[in-house]
């Protein structure tokens, strides 16, 4: 099995981003309209929510569906309030010695993987893997604020935010863990998902959002696929969150552990995952180097670094291993 990563660079939205959201909408409308369209909100009230909660983000939002020639549809998916709901695997902690390095796997089907590494400038420089077209499943900005997401394990829907649009909202509005934190707990949250956030001076925060009740911010620097104890056994079975967590800790509680072994363990079981038929395999791993403000995207045999001051264009193609080589 393959999977193909594509970096594209461009400042400002463009030719590019159009030709990027002309290629995926096609399977994100499927995904979209999946419940029936009118599961969907309508325009207004996604535009409502935007306006009130990320009004720093309407001017970029109104230019993307300029060049999506976007209709009434494609601008809702965009405005990414109360989307379809959807599961993911992921492992992500904070080194603090020698770094701070926020590294991260995510774990997803590769059937619904964009493959995009975005280096835009909409409000402030911001690099990370794409996903809904402008939103993130992790990434950095020039402030040297890194921001990754987990899927919480817990099944419980509501109204709120995409939770790729808010990594970007983060990213785009604020320069530190701790403007993060308040950004966090104001913020509408439409599933259970999990955030890590770091900035250069090493100040970590993991956040467990939820629809259903108020955000909780701790100071931990690991984060799987449990917010606290296990409420979905199953989904935690099928992903191995206890295990992976624990992996994550013991690495991070020996002080001898170096950026290059933290990051190497995410390319090995049990973090690295190979259930690509179930959806949960890793897709790719992703070291951020905070006080340099660069980026690492991983494979097994394969390194490809991207940073502001050198973003390689370009595409890679990986082989995915299927589980029977786990």
């Amino acid at each position: 099995m393959q999977a193909s990563f594509e970096a594209i660079e461009e400042l400002e939205p463009g030719d590019k981003w159009a030709a990027l959201f002309a290629r995926h909408w096609p399977r994100y409308e499927s995904w979209f309209l999946q419940e029936g369209e009118a599961a969907r909100t309508s325009y207004a009230e996604s535009l409502r929510a935007l306006r009130e909660h990320m009004p720093e983000l309407v001017p970029t939002y109104q230019r993307l569906c300029q060049l999506a020639d976007a209709g009434d549809l494609e601008a809702r998916f965009l405005a990414m309030w109360a989307p379809p709901s959807y599961l993911s695997g992921c492992s992500q902690g904070v080194l603090r010695a020698g770094g701070p390095v926020l590294a991260r796997n995510y774990d997803y089907t590769p059937e619904r993987l964009e493959g995009a590494i975005l280096h835009t400038s909409w409000t402030r420089s911001v690099i990370g893997a794409s996903d809904c077209a402008w939103g993130l499943l992790d990434g950095i900005s020039d402030a040297g604020l890194a921001v990754s997401l987990a899927f919480g394990g817990r099944k419980v829907v509501g109204s709120g935010f995409g939770v790729p649009l808010v990594v970007r909202y983060l990213l785009e509005t604020c320069e530190t863990t701790e403007q993060a934190r308040a950004t966090l707990r104001r913020l509408p949250h439409h599933l259970a998902h999990t955030l890590t956030v770091a900035d250069a001076t090493g100040d970590v925060c993991t956040a467990f959002l939820a629809p259903d009740r108020d955000v909780i911010v701790s100071d931990a620097i690991v984060a799987t696929n449990h917010q606290g104890d296990v409420e979905w056994q199953e989904h935690a079975v099928a992903t191995r969150t206890v295990e992976r967590e624990e992996c994550l800790v013991r690495l991070l509680e020996r002080s001898t552990t170096t950026p290059e072994q933290f990051v190497s363990a995410f390319l090995r079981p049990p973090l690295y995952q190979h259930g690509y038929g179930r959806g949960m395999g890793t897709l790719y791993t992703a070291a951020y180097y905070l006080d340099e403000r660069r980026v690492e995207y991983l494979w097994p045999g394969l390194t490809w670094p991207q940073s502001f001051a050198a973003f390689d264009e370009g595409t890679r193609t990986v082989t995915l291993a299927d589980a029977s080589a786990a």
